[in-house]
């Protein structure tokens, strides 16, 4: 059934995570095939190959085909044994022991090495320039080699979710005889790298030695589509087969080529403020812009009212630590925000600017919408458009920034991937936020070893960024993947990643 050439598909999520897998349309998978597919993304992978390096969501998403961890996400929010068949964990949470998975292959030809993996552990929890590569990694007290099938990585403190941080892109398996990783990457998945040509495509293709169920689509190759207003161009004149991510106006416009699947970004988009700097380290005008703005308004404007409202850094799939009344820490109320920014100094508002990466018009339309809510209260605000390397050097990196429309996406199947970011020592907070009280809760919920106890601190932590207004939050949006109806076999992941291998062609 149609809606405005949207197909209605409706994702239950049980628990943490259940998400129905989508097929693009009907038909039988193919045997083996020289087939190719492009793919085309909002912006260029970053210039480093190395998975232990990958910041953007872009990136990763794109290394989740090449690379694995120990573990790995499955479609329906599993933990599933990779480089890893099989692993347990101490009682105490503190000591996780894996056993190889026998006969896997690098992309080289290599036979993957108990060595490989302490290496790339290793790695992952240098300390020697600052922070780890992988926050969580801090806690890890030793990476052991017991045998020439087994590794025990022990913690110092307990954590029972480490193994949902192994399963991270950024934890990927890699050799470590490959001396060059930011050039030459060489992984375990179903995919490996062929070529880059820099803003304009990532070329993959098929791993015939993969270890588990191969892909169906021998090449797959990235075409960077940089310009949003061209995606229905780009689709319909036959340059790209697939676009996940177009706006329901996009969808709209496509002919009947194409099947449109709708399913949840899974991210939490916000008007992000930089804590730091100017009237936003004043939680009295954080929390006048929280009063000013109508979630379900830009919805209506942004994707025809599609996606959910959040009121903190949780989006729903994480069912368990989603809090939904926190949604009504705010309800739209023009007058209470004019009164917070008197009291806070700005009888007559302040003028600020909104930086947004170019490539992501959804939060382009975000960002409009919100500049005309802001006129009620006094406030102006002003758009600035940049590209998305820019974006993360200048904003992400640099935090040279007043505010930015963005969605932040989790790195793996933890509440402490969504929130451990806003610890006032992250090297990843971005929005400078600093809370003794927020700071306490998360490493409570990281310690905790009872897993109630550890869902109210997560809770708590959710709590605290709402009632300090550390961002203006506003939806986990909607996402309207647009692909070609030769391609079938589509699936939705709870976390933000495009899984290509189960993609095939459909039979005519």
């Amino acid at each position: 059934m149609k809606r405005r050439g949207i197909t209605k598909l409706f994702l239950v999520f049980v628990l943490t995570t259940l998400t129905i897998a989508l097929s693009a349309c009907s038909g039988d998978k193919t045997g083996e095939n020289s087939s190719k597919i492009t793919v085309g993304i909002p912006q260029d992978i970053e210039d480093s190959l190395d998975p232990h390096k990958a910041v953007a969501a872009g990136t990763k998403e794109v290394f989740f085909n090449m690379f694995e961890g120990l573990v790995k996400p499955d479609a329906n929010g599993n933990l599933v044994p990779a480089v890893a068949s099989a692993y347990k964990v101490s009682e105490d949470g503190k000591v996780y022991t894996f056993t190889l998975r026998k006969g896997i292959k690098f992309h080289d030809g290599s036979l993957v090495t108990v060595e490989d993996i302490k290496y790339s552990i290793d790695k992952c929890a240098d300390t020697s320039n600052g922070e780890p590569l992988i926050a969580a990694f801090s806690n890890i007290e030793s990476v052991n080699i017991i045998d020439d099938e087994t590794v025990e990585i022990v913690l110092e403190e307990s954590n029972t979710e480490f193994d949902a941080d192994l399963a991270s892109v950024t934890a990927a398996i890699i050799p470590e005889s490959n001396q060059e990783p930011d050039t030459n990457p060489i992984g375990t998945g179903p995919y490996k790298y062929v070529s880059r040509s820099p803003q304009e495509n990532f070329v993959m293709e098929k791993f015939d030695d993969y270890w588990g169920e191969g892909a169906h689509i021998k090449d797959v190759v990235l075409k960077v589509c940089a310009n949003a207003d061209s995606f229905v161009m780009d689709l319909e004149g036959g340059s790209v087969d697939m676009i996940a991510r177009v706006t329901a106006t996009q969808a709209a416009e496509l002919s009947d080529k194409f099947e449109v699947l709708e399913g949840e970004m899974n991210l939490v988009q916000a008007l992000y403020l930089n804590n730091a700097e100017g009237p936003f380290s004043d939680v009295r005008v954080r929390q006048a812009l929280c009063y000013a703005i109508d979630p379900q308004e830009i919805m209506d404007f942004v994707s025809g009212g599609k996606g959910t409202e959040i009121g903190s850094s949780m989006f729903p799939t994480f069912e368990k630590y989603y809090i939904e009344e926190l949604n009504d820490t705010y309800s739209k109320d023009t007058e209470k925000a004019k009164a917070l920014l008197a009291e806070a100094g700005y009888p007559d508002g302040f003028s600020f600017t909104i930086t947004v990466p170019s490539n992501y018009q959804q939060h382009i339309d975000t960002a409009q919408v919100l500049v005309e809510e802001f006129k009620a209260i006094g406030v102006t605000a002003q758009i600035q458009l940049i590209e998305w390397d820019s974006w993360l050097s200048d904003v992400y990196t640099g935090r040279n920034y007043e505010s930015t429309v963005i969605g932040v996406d989790a790195s793996s199947l933890t509440a402490r991937a969504l929130l451990g970011r806003f610890e006032s020592t992250a090297s990843n907070n971005f929005i400078n936020f600093s809370s003794t009280a927020y700071d306490t809760a998360l490493q409570n919920a990281i310690s905790s070893t009872d897993d109630g106890q550890k869902t109210e601190y997560y809770k708590e932590c959710e709590r605290i960024l709402s009632e300090e207004a550390a961002n203006v939050y506003i939806q986990d949006l909607p996402e309207f993947v647009a692909i070609n109806k030769k391609y079938g076999g589509y699936q939705f992941y709870p976390l933000y990643v495009q899984d290509f291998s189960k993609l095939y062609i459909v039979e005519e």
